[in-house]
């Protein structure tokens, strides 16, 4: 099974930027977007053969998840927990015969780390929601997960420190969710590889390659022997983020 994730950072921009073309090439299973920025009547989006499914945000323009895919799924649920996470479109979990995929785009803690309290009871709540699913069947995280997790997954650790996605507060509750039983994809095929997913508009990040790996899929600890592939399509562009891809046996 191929799953793609990409935070597209608007999808009516990157409609224009050959997304469509992107999915007829890839061919994926399943293709899981953050940060739509749209509601679905708002612009068409033509892929023959996937079931769509959208959770788009209270507030215009902001946020927003979606997940198409081929097979049909037994169930789709939107958002999770407390109502102050059921607003800004965030979350979609679709049940599979075998596993449950999540498509999470997650708070970001924002300049001045204004929204790191509120990050921090969403981690606290996200990982509880998560780990209640792994009791019924293996979980498929994937998203953007706004966090570098460690001085690896981004160009300039040292004078990140302590900006939004790469604190201790942050990389901690990435550690934690690691510690409950599941797997960083990416990192459980290539330990050393230094590839991002993320790069600023400003200053030629892209250019320079002067990125983060924040977008990520992650498996329940016993899926880690069916991963066959797990690659950052880093050649892809169309938004200031990459596609991640899994491939699972």
């Amino acid at each position: 099974m191929k799953l793609i994730s990409w935070n597209v950072n608007g999808l009516r921009a990157c409609l224009d930027k050959g997304f469509l073309d992107f999915c007829a090439q890839a061919q994926a299973d399943v293709i899981c977007l953050q940060e739509t920025k749209m509601q679905p009547h708002q612009a068409q989006v033509d892929l023959p053969g996937y079931h769509q499914y959208w959770n788009s945000a209270q507030k215009k323009g902001y946020s927003g998840t979606a997940v198409f895919t081929k097979q049909e799924p037994l169930s789709v649920s939107y958002d999770f927990g407390p109502e102050e996470h059921r607003t800004e479109g965030r979350v979609i979990t679709a049940e599979y015969p075998e596993f449950y995929l999540v498509c999470c785009y997650t708070p970001n803690s924002q300049d001045g780390l204004k929204r790191l309290d509120y990050r921090m009871r969403w981690e606290d709540d996200f990982r509880g929601y998560l780990c209640q699913l792994d009791t019924i069947k293996p979980v498929v995280l994937c998203g953007d997960l706004n966090v570098a997790h460690e001085e690896i997954d981004l160009k300039n650790p040292k004078t990140n420190r302590r900006n939004a996605g790469f604190t201790d507060e942050e990389r901690g509750k990435l550690t934690e969710l690691l510690g409950c039983g599941f797997v960083d994809s990416f990192r459980a095929l290539w330990p050393d590889r230094v590839t991002y997913s993320w790069w600023s508009y400003r200053f030629n990040a892209r250019k320079n390659n002067a990125g983060w790996r924040i977008d990520y899929f992650l498996v329940s600890e016993r899926l880690r022997s069916r991963i066959r592939q797990a690659e950052i399509l880093t050649e892809v562009t169309g938004s200031d983020h990459c596609p991640v891809l899994l491939e699972l046996e």
